[in-house]
C-alpha cells in the first residue's frame, strides 16, 4: 500500500471515506423509498454531520431544531403573506431573535437555511407540505447520521 501511502490515501481516510458512503447511501436509499419528493437532502444532512469537525451529537441536534424552526416560520409566513424579499428578510431576522430567545445557538444558521428553502424555492405544493417535506427529508439524514456514529464511530476520532 506504498502508493496509497504516497498519494496521501490512508488507512483513516479509506475508512472515513467508506463510513461516509455507508451513511450517505443508506440516506438515499430510505429517503426515496419513503417517496420524499426532495429526497437528497438526507443524504446531503448524513454527509454534513458525519464530516464536520463538530460533536455529531451536537451538530445533529442543532440542525433538528432549526430545521424544525424554519420549517415552521418560513410555512407561517407563505400561508399568511406573499412572499417577498421584505417577508423573507423578516423571517431571517426572526428566526435569529427565536434562536437566541430560546438558545438554540448554532441552530440559527440551520433554520436560515431551511427558512429560504421553504420561502424561496418555487413549488406547485402547498407551504405546509414543503416545509413538513423538508423536515421530513432532513430528519431521515439526520438519523441516519447519528446511527451510523453509534454503529461505527469516527476513525479519527477513535485512538
Amino acid at each position: 500500500m506504498g502508493w496509497a501511502r504516497a498519494l496521501g490515501i490512508s488507512r483513516t481516510t479509506v475508512t472515513e471515506s467508506l463510513r461516509t458512503t455507508v451513511g450517505a447511501v443508506a440516506s438515499l436509499l430510505i429517503a426515496r423509498g419513503l417517496r420524499l419528493p426532495e429526497f437528497y437532502w438526507a443524504p446531503i444532512s448524513t454527509v454534513v454531520i458525519l464530516l464536520s469537525t463538530i460533536n455529531p451529537f451536537t451538530l445533529a441536534w442543532q440542525r433538528f431544531v432549526g430545521t424544525a424552526l424554519g420549517a415552521v416560520l418560513g410555512a407561517l409566513i407563505a400561508s399568511v403573506l406573499q412572499p417577498n424579499w421584505i417577508c423573507y428578510g423578516a423571517g431571517i431576522f426572526f428566526c435569529g431573535l427565536v434562536s437566541a430567545m430560546l438558545r438554540l445557538g448554532n441552530a440559527y444558521r440551520f433554520a436560515a437555511i431551511t427558512l429560504s428553502i421553504v420561502l424561496l424555492v418555487a413549488r406547485s405544493a402547498p407551504p405546509s407540505s414543503v416545509a413538513l417535506h423538508r423536515f421530513i427529508e432532513v430528519s431521515v439524514g439526520i438519523g441516519v447520521a447519528l446511527l451510523t456514529t453509534l454503529v461505527w464511530p469516527d476513525p479519527k476520532a477513535t485512538p
